[in-house]
């Protein structure tokens, strides 16, 4: 009898121990977007198109608490860089834009839908959405299952709309050309747009990390060609594959060489390639 209930005392330890670390582990998991892309454990079979670089997005939302614009920061601030090194977007406009369209991850609409640019669903969006009160009642916005996917939804936004184009002719470490250009392109409404991103990066030194991506040697903008390397300006028509075969290499070699995260490309994007 003592032996019985012995075993069941065990078991019930067990079950409790394993409770407490899949209840610390999802919290962990909810806290920090990094450690998601870190304990991926994703294949290239199973990767999505052009997001070579990101976890399988989660099959459930994930609600994300976000306490202070310090831990924002701290929480995104490696995944604007890797946009950054992928897209030509400078992080700290990226941060900024994340901080003040999502309330520093705290707002209504990023809560409810991890979209912290607030982009609305357009014409062609075939993910997930929901309704929220913003120049109009119950517009669409895009809905996602983890922040990550906003912020890489924001970047191909910026780099597949023609109206953006004249953004990337500007040093990746132009934060007010940055800024003032995404409201002459129309990104937002507020006439106060530029000064309120310009603010954000100023008083959170979050220019500091495009410093470390251009101190890195990231910086497309100075690529300077040396050695074996070359520089290829992406035409009408390339793609990761046509140019591959062009300069034989692999897929992957030039992904890795351009530290590129999507297959994406721009017509006029400067690509590292070999003679």
């Amino acid at each position: 009898m003592k032996k019985i209930i012995l075993m069941v005392l065990l078991v019930g330890v067990a079950l409790t121990s394993c409770k407490s670390k899949k209840r610390y582990s999802d919290q962990l998991r909810t806290k920090n977007v990094l450690s998601e892309r870190k304990k991926s454990t994703s294949t290239k079979k199973d990767a999505e198109p052009g997001r070579a670089d990101l976890p399988s997005e989660p099959s459930k939302f994930i609600p994300f608490r976000i306490a202070s614009v310090g831990e924002y920061i701290e929480t995104f601030a490696e995944t604007a860089q890797l946009e950054m090194m992928g897209y030509g977007i400078p992080a700290s406009i990226t941060l900024a834009q994340g901080i003040l369209e999502s309330g520093s991850g705290k707002g209504e609409l990023a809560m409810k839908t991890n979209n912290h640019f607030g982009i609305k669903c357009h014409k062609g969006w075939e993910g997930d959405y929901d309704f929220h009160d913003d120049d109009e009642k119950g517009e669409c916005f895009r809905k996602y299952n983890h922040p990550m996917y906003s912020f890489r939804d924001h970047s191909i936004f910026l780099t597949t709309r023609s109206r953006y184009a004249s953004l990337f002719n500007l040093r990746h470490t132009d934060y007010k050309g940055w800024a003032r250009g995404l409201k002459k392109a129309g990104y937002a409404t507020d006439p106060k747009y530029p000064q309120k991103l310009i603010y954000l990066i100023e008083k959170y030194d979050l220019h500091k990390y495009d410093r470390q991506i251009k101190k890195a040697g990231y910086d497309t903008a100075t690529v300077v060609v040396t050695g074996a390397d070359n520089i290829h300006t992406v035409q009408k028509g390339d793609t990761l594959y046509s140019l591959s075969k062009k300069y034989y290499l692999s897929v992957d070699e030039l992904m890795q060489m351009n530290n590129l995260r999507s297959t994406d490309l721009s017509i006029g994007q400067p690509l590292k390639v070999k003679k």
